[in-house]
């Protein structure tokens, strides 16, 4: 058989979510302000679709018109002024629109809001230069620079040749966001073509740049560098960093008495000011990484009990357009435009009921998290109990991996504070009273003997153990171990204070 390419049929079947299905599980999955995003795409895409800014007031709207949406509703059942039968739809073949009639009534808005504009207190003229400031200023944020840039802003004020320019960029492109220069001198000397003491000569200049440190191998030379920027060579600190480095990353207190001839109590004041050092002198320039989160679900003490509640205040409220709802029901209008209408109209519909599901979902899943956790909302983590997925999908009636999606990335403000609504949902095991206990308690109450541990017989695992086992709380050696690493304590010869 002759090789070339040939057409064939075959058929499979395969599940595929559909379109809606896909959006009502992105927006049950993404967090408040992300939700906010989608939905202003959407109100971009479906021109059917408005939102409600604010509620009207009592009077201000016609009856059965304007209803606007809100969180007392059920969301399995669409608002009345949604509903739409396509049976009271009549067929016609008339024109569709009178662009004349249309562009007349454009004009008399604009004209109405150009008189609203002028009755005002505040001129347009003023909002205008308003605006021109709000922009100057926002045009006028400087963003900060990064490491490279400030080393490459000194170079180019620094005494270095130009010449040597090339060389100091090609050094300064190998220095990562923490200072720390990430290829070797033979490196750089084999990639410019140069010898090696001359791509050394400008290392060394590039090492008297500002921050202190920077340009560094190693976290030795990092320091070492810090104390000869700040005149201290010929100090203890710097004897036991130069010669002695692996004992003080072993914090061998005795050994570094011995090998410096100093008592032990000038070697812990040197040990003092060693650790004042920075071991990473590009962190003032690393981007700003933090995180601001809004609460999802507002958990707050109603006498006895805990009132649960969602943050409706920053869900867009939508409704459908009238303006479309009166031009589906125009005799005037052709199959054509309200087959279109139609099809928007549903795809808003489902948007709205997804909305309201998505909150009823959340809101049901925290009420069972408040219920689990009581003693949390009462005495802190020391309080958590053990909760797994499935026992709150169960009691919930949805699947467990929709409690997933729904806790994904969201957050709950609760008496003890704002936490991550994953936090709750943790392991644990039995205490001697046969009581369940959460890992994360576990470990609080590991880190809090640690934290009232003598530091001159600091405890070691097997004594964390047998501490526990006297509060009920049965567990290996071995767990402890892996306990304390995740709680980022040292082991017990390193937190010595000799």
């Amino acid at each position: 058989m002759s090789q070339g390419l040939y057409l064939s049929q075959k058929i499979t079947l395969s599940q595929v979510l559909a379109p809606q299905l896909q959006q009502s599980l992105a927006l049950l999955q993404a967090p408040t302000l992300e939700l906010k995003a989608l939905v202003e795409q959407e109100l971009q895409q479906n021109p059917v679709l408005e939102e409600v800014l604010q509620e009207p007031q009592s009077g201000d709207k016609e009856e059965g018109r304007d209803e606007p949406l809100n969180g007392s509703m059920d969301p399995a059942e669409p608002p009345a002024d949604l509903r739409f039968d396509p049976a009271t739809e009549k067929d016609s073949r008339g024109p569709v629109d009178d662009f004349g009639a249309e562009f007349e009534r454009l004009s008399q808005l604009d004209q109405e809001w150009r008189d609203h504009f002028s009755q005002t207190n505040i001129p347009l003229r003023s909002r205008e230069e308003d605006d021109e400031k709000r922009q100057f200023m926002f045009d006028s944020l400087v963003a900060s620079s990064s490491l490279q840039e400030h080393l490459l802003e000194q170079m180019r004020t620094s005494d270095l040749p130009e010449t040597q320019h090339p060389i100091a960029e090609l050094i300064i492109g190998n220095i990562d966001e923490y200072g720390y220069l990430k290829a070797t001198v033979e490196e750089m000397a084999a990639a410019a073509g140069l010898p090696a003491d001359q791509v050394l000569d400008v290392l060394k200049a590039i090492q008297s740049f500002h921050p202190a440190g920077v340009g560094a191998r190693d976290l030795r030379e990092c320091l070492l560098l810090q104390l000869e920027r700040a005149d201290r060579k010929d100090t203890l600190e710097y004897l036991i960093i130069d010669k002695f480095f692996d004992a003080l990353g072993r914090r061998r207190i005795p050994e570094l008495s011995r090998g410096t001839g100093a008592d032990l109590d000038s070697v812990q004041e040197a040990l003092q000011r060693i650790a004042r050092l920075e071991p990473r002198p590009g962190r003032d320039f690393l981007p700003d990484n933090d995180v601001y989160v809004m609460p999802e679900v507002f958990v707050e003490r109603n006498g006895s009990d805990y009132a649960v509640s969602t943050n409706n205040d920053h869900i867009p409220h939508l409704r459908i357009s009238n303006a479309y709802k009166d031009l589906m029901a125009q005799a005037s209008s052709s199959a054509e435009v309200r087959s279109y209408i139609r099809e928007k109209i549903r795809a808003g519909k489902f948007l709205i009921k997804s909305l309201y599901q998505r909150q009823e979902t959340i809101l049901n899943i925290a009420r069972e998290i408040v219920n689990r956790q009581r003693e949390f909302m009462e005495k802190g983590v020391s309080g958590l109990k053990p909760m797994t997925m499935s026992q709150v999908a169960e009691v919930v009636g949805v699947h467990e991996t929709t409690v997933s999606r729904a806790v994904s990335g969201k957050y709950m403000q609760t008496p003890q504070g704002v936490f991550e609504m994953k936090y709750f949902f943790t392991s644990g095991l039995q205490t001697s009273a046969g009581e369940g206990m959460s890992n994360t308690s576990v470990k609080e109450i590991i880190a809090e003997i640690f934290k009232k541990e003598d530091t001159l017989k600091p405890l070691s695992d097997e004594d964390v153990a047998a501490m526990l086992k006297e509060k009920g709380i049965v567990i290996a050696r071995r767990t402890v171990a892996k306990y304390r690493g995740e709680l980022n304590i040292l082991p017990s010869n390193l937190r010595k204070v000799y």
